[in-house]
């Protein structure tokens, strides 16, 4: 057996379709890349229909197969018709990314009513809507890859947390919750953690360049995340040598997590 054979055999997703949120940038960019290049075909959901052109317009141009869908993730409407256009382009999904997320965290007092229900409409609702909608078909094939982009606020209180470390602690939970129903029938369902990683999400941070520094001094690696240290592990989850891991919380944040 040559080694491409064997890596095929680990690692490659041909003939999987993939729905990824928040595809159009940060973490879901790049792990939306490189599904496809792995060989799945990708729908991207997300708002911005120039993002979503552009993204998919790059992915093409690599000779990807992928698509787009604009979509409201914030209403439960807005979920169940993504979910309906973004399984209505290559097929039901085999392959499920969460990395939509809104970012909103004032300070604890005066965190509202409004900032806690977007939060968790986008961060944690969608993606069981999402879960509910294609988990169970993931399951009646007997394959599924269910993938989950949460935080460190999920595991520790820092720069606020607030309503967003709230969300993706639960968001964790979900994970395990979902793995417990269905990876008897052939879907894995797990986490990656990042760190702080230079996208977006966190353009706040970004723009203050003392705690960009402080951050990547917590590092055992002595730097901040990017955006492409998740594809490896994305793929991995992604593919058909994970099928022994569900309900875990894989930490892809250069050490800080254990520093």
């Amino acid at each position: 057996m040559t080694s491409q054979r064997y890596l095929s055999d680990l690692f490659s997703l041909d003939g999987r379709v993939a729905v990824v949120t928040g595809g159009s940038s940060g973490i879901g960019r790049a792990v939306a890349e490189a599904l496809a290049r792995a060989g799945a075909s990708v729908v991207i959901v997300a708002r911005r229909k120039p993002e979503l052109v552009a993204a998919v317009d790059e992915l093409t141009a690599a000779g990807g197969r992928a698509a787009w869908v604009s979509a409201d993730l914030g209403t439960r409407a807005g979920v169940r018709a993504a979910a309906e256009q973004a399984a209505g382009v290559f097929g039901e999904p085999d392959i499920l990314v969460n990395s939509a997320g809104i970012n909103l965290r004032p300070p604890m007092d005066e965190l509202d009513d409004d900032v806690w229900d977007a939060t968790m409409a986008v961060n944690l609702e969608a993606p069981f809507l999402l879960g509910q909608r294609f988990g169970p078909g993931m399951a009646e094939r007997g394959f599924g890859r269910i993938i989950h982009i949460t935080s460190q606020q999920a595991h520790r209180a820092f720069v606020q947390s607030g309503a967003y470390g709230v969300s993706k602690g639960a968001l964790e939970s979900l994970a395990r919750s979902q793995a417990e129903a269905w990876s008897p029938h052939g879907v894995t369902c797990n986490t990656l953690v990042p760190g702080f990683v230079m996208t977006p999400l966190n353009a706040r941070l970004c723009a203050d360049p003392e705690r960009v520094a402080a951050l990547a001094a917590r590092t055992l690696t002595g730097r901040n995340g990017l955006a492409a240290d998740f594809a490896g592990a994305a793929v991995f989850l992604a593919g058909p040598s994970s099928g022994y891991v569900t309900g875990q919380a894989i930490f892809v944040d250069g050490g800080l997590s254990v520093h």
